[in-house]
């Protein structure tokens, strides 16, 4: 971390903000990309500080994120988490469509508490079916059972680095205070402004996209149109220069079965 420190003082380091800028607009480049190609980057801040503004940048631009606690596996075993997700929608389903009228009193409380506990845990990644592509870390080293996963399965990892950390451990390291609230907020925040403007040109080129096949379409059909107007014009000259095909009958005495020799 010795690089990203500016000075000390009274046994505080001072991060260096130029390297902060500097690593920020690399951190959000690559998630910019990221989110124009369609992936989704997942969130990771179980801190009490990082909780609330971790979670609202998430659901703006739609990704998942993780503020309550890392569950074990949650990416090397993303299957078995798969199943625990599919379970509490069961139940939100179970509870909402009339279904658990028919349980008592006690079995409808049961099933809440449960759905409370794991919507608690799991209802970030609730929308995900795969393996995200990046993980944004508030802090690394509270948060090193999600790092050391990511790691394990090459997945790209962007992360608020304090003195305390090695910033070599990810793949995108962002020297800050990853402690003071204002710190997180400015950092989220910026790196949630890249994602969503690579969502807005991923939208922008899809509808370009979708704009030139209309259009496309559109040109065919013009063809298509000209060229059978053109096909029946042709008729229309034949039959009135009377060109067409002409049936060719027999001539008299001409033709039918010769007599039989007698």
């Amino acid at each position: 971390m010795l690089p990203y420190i500016f000075a000390e003082k009274k046994g505080i380091h001072i991060i260096d903000l130029n390297k902060t800028v500097e690593g920020l607009q690399e951190a959000a480049a690559a998630m910019k990309a990221i989110a124009r190609s369609g992936k989704k980057i997942m969130f990771v801040a179980t801190k009490k500080q990082a909780k609330e503004i971790v979670t609202e940048c998430a659901q703006r631009v739609n990704m998942p994120y993780v503020t309550e606690r890392w569950l074990g596996g949650m990416l090397t075993n993303f299957n078995t988490v798969r199943k625990s997700v599919k379970k509490m929608q069961s139940i939100e389903k179970l509870l909402n469509d009339g279904s658990a009228e028919s349980l008592n009193k006690k079995e409808k409380l049961t099933l809440s508490r449960e759905k409370e506990k794991m919507e608690k845990v799991l209802g970030g990644i609730a929308q995900i079916s795969r393996i995200p592509a990046a993980l944004f870390l508030v802090d690394i080293g509270h948060e090193h059972i999600a790092l050391a996963e990511a790691k394990r399965l090459g997945i790209n990892t962007i992360g608020m680095v304090d003195s305390n950390c090695d910033p070599n451990k990810v793949d995108f390291a962002i020297p800050s205070n990853d402690d003071a609230t204002k710190s997180i907020a400015i950092i989220t925040n910026y790196i949630t402004a890249a994602i969503a403007e690579g969502l807005q040109e991923r939208q922008n080129s899809k509808d370009e996209e979708e704009q030139h096949e209309t259009e496309e379409t559109a040109a065919a059909r013009a063809s298509r149109f000209e060229q059978k107007d053109s096909d029946g014009d042709d008729k229309g000259k034949r039959a009135r220069s009377g060109t067409g095909t002409k049936r060719r009958f027999p001539s008299a005495g001409g033709g039918g079965r010769k007599p039989a020799a007698k």
